[in-house]
């Protein structure tokens, strides 16, 4: 048997629900989502052609063949069910003992309809496929695509498997999820004017790896609703992840209507879905343009937000354009044996360096708690050699298990004592501003050149701008415009300060900032002054009184 071959057997055979990345939808969001796709009885069903990608437990099946027999009753059809129905749906699972019980439970369904029990065996045989839905074949395309696809991280998948979806499916990159290719397999299987329809998380949509997704529908197809679905109890059990309903049409471009964190009752989400049908949504329902760009992540923010981060996108350079650089501090991948009391690192004085970490700024300064790093590098990058520092020879190989079982040591086994990262001392003695990755609010702290930053803080340098006036920038409402607007966002609403989102930020060039403007900015960064941070930003990028009203309701 070939490799990925078994792997499918053992997959298909004997995997937990959770290892599956099976998570089973509430019957009442199942029957809003068709509301959503159009796929409601009184439209001629029977003449359309639906996809279902993991059907699991029948959360969507099962309704479906309901709605579709209930449209070919109304029809009056008095023809054979099995002609003129099993085209009509195309359900895919890989799960063996789901795939059969979930076809029993079909079956009774059909039977119940008054389909004869050999009618509805081979409608169920016609409709049903057990295998993996990314490496299946179909005869046509489909009008329709909906379900919950699974939530199955690449590392959990085996290697050969892994290889073949990548050779298949240009959307698996970085670290996406299973769940991103079967968005790109259900997408390129739309007929013209067809429908996806999805409940999965919605990381993908502003988060690194969605990127080359995210560009395939901004050059094809159009996003017609999304609902934010976070918080909401959506599935049958509670999640980690952060759910949202798309609805994705093969089409130009147009605007996007947006619902957020319906209450889940059937009376509720009915009304929802002819909201955001209609031809004038209201109701809690905003419309927005823009959404998708390129491989950009998506906005979904209020249009009048929207607007002001394209207005102020299209006066100013980003801020890596303005002459400063966004960073990440050093990960180890062994934090226990690189990091310690600075004064009790027993290794030469200059293979430690003074280490910043998250919790020494949470006072909004830095009150360096006296952490310290391991440093293996040379000023230039490259390694020191062991053998010409014999403490540190000493230190790390009492600690070699640890890390020389990390994968980058693995990787490259002579030189098992190196961080991940590497770390380059210079860095420690520029000034810095040091922000917290995730933070209800943008906290950022200047460091005047004294202390290496930790993985868990992003750092900005800069040659041109003034640190103290730039920190003004970045803890004003902009920054956290900007950060809202391309950032994932937390559980409690806190928002991710990544590089990536930094990065997105617009400031002016120094040059252009006038004297009188500077010493505003520093002096507000000083003072620790939101409100003159807010007023000297507000001066500095020219907003209107228009803008200004839009920026405050943003914060």
């Amino acid at each position: 048997m070939c490799p990925i071959s078994a792997a499918l057997d053992t997959l298909a055979q004997s995997s937990a629900a959770d290892e599956r990345g099976a998570v089973f939808t509430r019957q009442e969001v199942v029957e809003f989502m068709l509301d959503l796709a159009g796929y409601t009885p009184e439209k001629a069903l029977h003449k359309k052609r639906l996809l279902e990608p993991s059907f699991g437990d029948g959360d969507f099946l099962l309704p479906v063949a309901a709605r579709l027999l209930k449209a070919w009753r109304r029809a009056r059809s008095s023809g054979d069910a099995v002609a003129e129905l099993s085209g009509c749906i195309r359900a895919v699972e890989l799960h063996l003992p789901t795939f059969q019980k979930t076809k029993a439970r079909l079956v009774r369904l059909l039977r119940e309809g008054e389909i004869s029990p050999s009618a509805a065996a081979r409608l169920a045989d016609s409709w049903l496929i057990q295998g993996d839905y990314l490496l299946t074949r179909f005869d046509s395309a489909f009008d329709l695509v909906v379900g919950n696809p699974p939530y199955v991280r690449q590392e959990l998948i085996p290697d050969q498997l892994l290889a073949e979806y990548k050779a298949r499916y240009t959307s698996i990159y970085d670290r996406a999820d299973l769940y991103v290719p079967f968005i790109e397999c259900s997408l390129r299987l739309l007929a013209p004017k067809g429908k996806l329809v999805f409940i999965c998380s919605d990381r993908w949509m502003k988060n690194r790896y969605g990127g080359p997704l995210r560009r395939m529908i901004a050059n094809g197809y159009q996003l017609e609703i999304y609902v934010d679905m976070t918080g909401t109890p959506a599935f049958h059990t509670e999640v980690t992840a952060y759910p949202a309903i798309t609805v994705i049409s093969r089409g130009p471009q147009g605007s996007t209507r947006i619902a957020r964190q319906p209450e889940i009752t059937a009376a509720v989400l009915t009304k929802l879905a002819k909201r955001l049908r209609s031809r004038r949504p209201g109701g809690g329902v905003t419309e927005v343009t823009g959404v998708t760009d390129g491989d950009a992540p998506w906005l979904l923010d209020a249009d009048e937000q929207l607007a002001l981060v394209r207005s102020i996108e299209s006066r100013f350079p980003k801020i890596e354009e303005a002459g400063c650089k966004v960073g990440i501090g050093v990960a180890t991948g062994a934090d226990k044996a690189f990091i310690g009391p600075f004064d009790e690192l027993d290794v030469e004085e200059d293979r430690k360096l003074p280490l910043v970490m998250t919790r020494d700024i949470r006072s909004g300064r830095v009150e360096w708690r006296g952490m310290g790093v391991i440093n293996p590098f040379t000023d230039d990058g490259g390694l020191v050699q062991l053998r010409d520092y014999p403490r540190l020879k000493k230190y790390l190989e009492a600690r070699k298990q640890e890390i020389a079982g990390r994968h980058v040591a693995r990787q490259a086994p002579a030189n098992w004592y190196r961080t991940i990262d590497r770390i380059f001392p210079a860095l420690a003695r520029r000034p810095k501003l040091l922000i917290p990755d995730i933070k209800g609010e943008a906290h950022v702290v200047y460091e005047r050149g004294k202390l290496y930053p930790h993985h868990n803080l992003y750092y900005i340098l800069s040659d041109s701008w003034d640190l103290e006036a730039l920190q003004a920038v970045l803890r004003s409402d902009i920054a956290r415009l900007f950060v809202s607007a391309y950032s994932t966002k937390m559980r409690g609403g806190y928002l991710r300060f990544q590089a990536q989102y930094l990065r997105r930020i617009r400031i002016p060039r120094w040059d252009d900032v006038s004297p009188a403007l500077r010493r505003k900015l520093a002096s507000a960064a000083r003072k620790d002054d939101v409100k003159a941070c807010n007023d000297a930003v507000i001066a500095l990028y020219g907003l209107d009184g228009r803008e200004t009203e839009v920026l405050r309701r943003s914060a």
